[in-house]
């Protein structure tokens, strides 16, 4: 794909990418190691769309940092067209994260100043990096509030006069401000009523296919991953263990946790039973040894527990998986859970 810059044909690349975090355990001077990213190794284009799907807890909000420079890792390289970003001097860094990328929280009543207007935040990024004259400025606020739907007479509310639906559209229209090449949506639409999730997802939608972005696009909410996404990333407690195109994430899946992912939200057409998980997610500070899905995967043996496995390729481009024991792709949701039942996990 090329966005709307054209080439590279790597936008962001993510090489090794650690996240190791220090935190306070029993004692007064204690310290646990948080190992919230493993691993990562993950490229996005200009103008693709990849979702990034696990529970709570596997890392998805790291990596999401991590991919606009908002967190550095703790070893790894994370590459912004070909130049690392944390090599750069910091004012470059600055500077590069700000005006090409761009980020939308989960909450917008928290990540928006609340005695700011709208006026006021939008203008703020193109304050901060002398983006054209002071009268260029006020126009291009009014060009983001009409790119993003907001009513002009929005302009000098603030966050709290407005609605939930209305806060993330000017924490959408920051997010564009600078022109971004990439925007990482963090779960933007779980704080969101029902009935105006949907006006969101396809506002990124339309921003996507308008203006070329690359968007990563991070949620629970999996089936809407499904549908947003050119691909699908699915993690497992800080480690990314399969890359798939979007079309073949369902029932193509090779990853049992994958599979036992998308089972649990099946489409209303076709209800089947979900594949079962044992027990909880691990700690994150005392992940397991070898592969960290075998405490509660099905097919897991005394390999499982020794050797972590490495990234094995599918039939189809694009598609790749870390597992000792796949699901076949031609297997059923049906016969998994068929499966699960005869055996207990290791």
């Amino acid at each position: 794909m090329s966005g709307r810059n054209g080439p590279p044909e790597v936008l962001v690349r993510l090489s090794g990418a650690h996240v190791v975090h220090k935190a306070r355990s029993g004692g007064l001077f204690a310290r646990d190691r948080v190992y919230a990213l493993t691993g990562a190794d993950l490229t996005l284009a200009p103008g693709e769309t990849v979702g990034v799907v696990g529970e709570s807890g596997c890392g998805k909000s790291t990596l999401a940092k991590v991919l606009v420079g908002v967190e550095r890792p703790t070893a790894g390289t994370v590459s912004f067209r070909g130049r690392d970003l944390w090599t750069m001097p910091p004012a470059e860094r600055r500077a590069t994260v700000g005006r090409h990328t761009g980020m939308i929280f989960q909450d917008p009543s928290t990540a928006l100043n609340r005695r700011l207007t709208v006026r006021r935040i939008l203008r703020d990024p193109l304050d901060v990096h002398r983006q054209g004259s002071p009268g260029q400025r006020e126009e291009r606020v009014r060009e983001l509030m009409s790119l993003v739907g907001l009513a002009r007479a929005l302009a000098d509310a603030l966050p709290g006069q407005l609605s939930g639906g209305q806060r993330q559209r000017v924490a959408i229209a920051r997010a564009l401000a600078l022109g971004p090449d990439l925007v990482v949506a963090d779960e933007p639409t779980s704080a969101l009523d029902v009935s105006v999730r949907a006006q969101i997802l396809n506002l990124l939608l339309d921003l996507r296919e308008r203006l070329g972005l690359a968007l990563v696009f991070v949620s629970h909410d999996i089936q809407t991953v499904r549908r947003m996404s050119d691909r699908v990333i699915t993690m497992y407690l800080g480690r990314i263990v399969e890359e798939s195109p979007a079309a073949r994430v369902t029932d193509r899946a090779r990853h049992p946790y994958t599979r036992a992912l998308f089972s649990a939200t099946p489409g209303l057409l076709h209800p089947i039973e979900p594949i079962p998980l044992a027990g909880p997610v691990p700690s994150a500070t005392r992940p397991p040894s070898g592969c960290p899905f075998r405490t509660r995967c099905w097919k897991a043996d005394e390999v499982c527990a020794q050797v972590m496995p490495g990234f094995s390729d599918a039939s189809v481009p694009g598609h790749r998986f870390r597992c000792h024991h796949p699901v076949e792709e031609d297997e059923s949701t049906r016969d998994l859970v068929r499966q699960t039942h005869s055996r207990e996990p290791s």
